[in-house]
């Protein structure tokens, strides 16, 4: 579709009236007002780690009865670089508070701008600078699209491609379990490079592991007053401390996960110190029949409950890639979210611990 040229539209920043901060939310809801912000160039953010950038106002509105003309006249803003000729559209229909189209390039639409056009007189129900500030929100915190701009009635924001669902889909399990929380895939890089780093520097020695020694691959014979391990398809050479924290991790179960059942730091040092003797006995350093030092026992715990938070990290995208292939009847989405979970609920409270001096 051609679009004619058009003079560009007034343009500003956008800004929101300040507001009482929220007692039950943990960030300000205070933002810069237009005349505190404007001196300096002009922005509002959350207080918090990640900033929220201003969003660009454009004081026009959009004809609800031809919106072609001036979504189209919004895209030559925010696209300046599209061909007018090669800018194609699509209506959405199904929405019944507001009317909405795309606009594109390529055929596949991932590219596409989508403008929101508010229905007649619907400011009467909903609190529109509220709902920019909820997006710019979500936004910040990877769980909604980008968006692009405001003007008079309506918004510009980025497309999410995929399937607009039905009520068929909604009850199938596979689908509604999506709604749990996985961290972005920013948020996963970020945390694998702190675990390099971090763990590199705690000089756990390589040893040959199980690496999956939960409590299921332990067989007790009672006869003969032994236990043996089973199952050795992940079994390999790898850091003590995994072994042991991934040990540990496994207290809470797999099926029924409860990590109130990890063991306890007193529980955890007696197991370490009977660890501690007999790796001595069984090592040449050992036959002259040197003790097990509170030190040692100190450090293997420091070592085994920092490698324990990268356990959870394994399982946690083990469990996400059975989601996706396994044929094995068991939540494996909900378990990746459980182990992410206590990984980030454990991780402040592990990184404080010291290796003894």
């Amino acid at each position: 579709m051609a679009v004619r040229s058009s003079p560009p539209l007034p343009g500003s920043l956008f800004y929101l009236k300040r507001q009482r901060s929220c007692p039950q939310c943990t960030w300000g809801m205070e933002e810069k007002t237009a005349a505190q912000s404007g001196a300096s160039g002009g922005s509002w953010e959350l207080p918090g780690p990640r900033r929220i950038s201003a969003v660009q106002y454009f004081n026009t509105a959009v004809d609800q009865n031809h919106i072609l003309p001036g979504a189209l006249r919004l895209i030559q803003e925010l696209r300046p670089h599209w061909k007018p000729e090669h800018v194609k559209t699509k209506r959405f229909t199904d929405g019944i508070t507001n009317k909405l189209v795309a606009c594109f390039v390529e055929d596949d639409m991932r590219d596409a701008v989508l403008v929101r056009v508010y229905g007649e007189r619907t400011e009467l129900l909903v609190d529109r600078e509220n709902e920019v500030r909820n997006f710019q929100l979500l936004r910040a915190h990877g769980c909604a699209p980008k968006l692009y701009c405001t003007f008079q009635n309506g918004l510009c924001y980025e497309f999410l491609p995929g399937m607009a669902l039905g009520p068929e889909h909604i009850l199938e399990p596979r689908l509604y379990r999506l709604s749990q929380s996985i961290p972005s895939v920013e948020v996963l890089e970020q945390e694998m490079a702190w675990l390099k780093e971090h763990l590199s520097q705690l000089d756990s020695p390589i040893v040959f592991c199980h690496n999956d020694l939960l409590c299921k691959n332990i067989i007790y014979n009672e006869k003969k007053g032994h236990v043996r391990f089973i199952d050795y398809e992940y079994a390999g050479y790898n850091y003590q401390a995994f072994d042991i924290g991934n040990h540990f991790n496994e207290f809470a179960g797999v099926n029924e996960v409860d990590y109130s059942l990890y063991p306890s730091r007193e529980t955890q040092l007696r197991w370490l110190n009977h660890y501690l003797q007999a790796h001595k006995q069984l090592c040449k350093e050992g036959w002259g029949g040197t003790a097990v030092t509170p030190r040692e026992v100190e450090k293997l715990y420091v070592q085994v409950n920092k490698f324990a938070l990268a356990s959870h990290f394994f399982w946690a995208f083990w469990a996400l890639i059975q989601n996706q292939f396994s044929t094995i009847d068991f939540d494996f989405l909900r378990y990746a979210v459980i182990r992410f979970n206590q990984y980030f609920k454990v991780k402040p409270q592990v990184s404080a611990l010291e290796m003894p001096k």
